[in-house]
């Protein structure tokens, strides 16, 4: 072979070879490893996204228009902004079990909102093509883009990261996103 043909052949393995072994060994974001916040990952027909994830003062626009009160001392509030569109052909119902964990293994489940609140998050069924928030929703064009979940939390466990949402889904299967907090 010509030394050029050669050296075209050896880059040509030389890059092939990273993309071949990584795919062996290669976890799935959200199910094998926390996913970080911005993927869209499927769960029960449903596909998730996690916009963002911050700290709440209701004190402050446009805070005030998630929550109506603040934090008893030592807690604060944050608010994660999700996504949940229905992709397929076929109506399916949202998940409705969210939980925090810390490294810890301490637990935390979201606050309720009132049904009235135009940025919380309820768990429905999707047509197909549908998302929550709804398309030209305030929701779903206001600066988080997304609906909330609100979770109230100890100043310590803020501490304890990382902070992760898993998402849990019909079958006994979950979604798990890393947090950035």
């Amino acid at each position: 072979m010509p030394p050029r043909r050669a050296t075209i052949a050896a880059c040509a393995v030389a890059l092939a070879l990273p993309l071949a072994l990584g795919a062996c060994g290669e976890e799935e974001p959200g199910v094998d490893e926390p996913a970080r916040e911005g993927l869209a990952l499927e769960l029960d027909g449903v596909d998730y996204n996690v916009f963002i994830t911050r700290q709440l003062n209701p004190n402050i626009p446009p805070d005030e228009a998630y929550v109506d009160a603040a934090a008893p001392a030592g807690e604060t509030l944050y608010g994660v902004f999700i996504q949940a569109c229905n992709n397929s052909e076929d109506a399916h119902d949202t998940a409705s079990e969210f939980i925090i964990k810390d490294n810890q293994g301490n637990e935390f489940e979201p606050e309720e909102l009132p049904e009235g609140n135009p940025f919380a998050y309820h768990s429905r069924s999707l047509d197909p093509k549908e998302c929550i928030p709804e398309a030209g929703s305030v929701a779903q064009l206001g600066p988080a883009g997304g609906s909330m979940l609100l979770f109230q939390l100890s100043l310590e466990t803020t501490e304890n990261r990382p902070l992760e949402l898993e998402i849990e889904g019909e079958g006994g299967e979950s979604l798990t996103y890393e947090l950035d907090i």
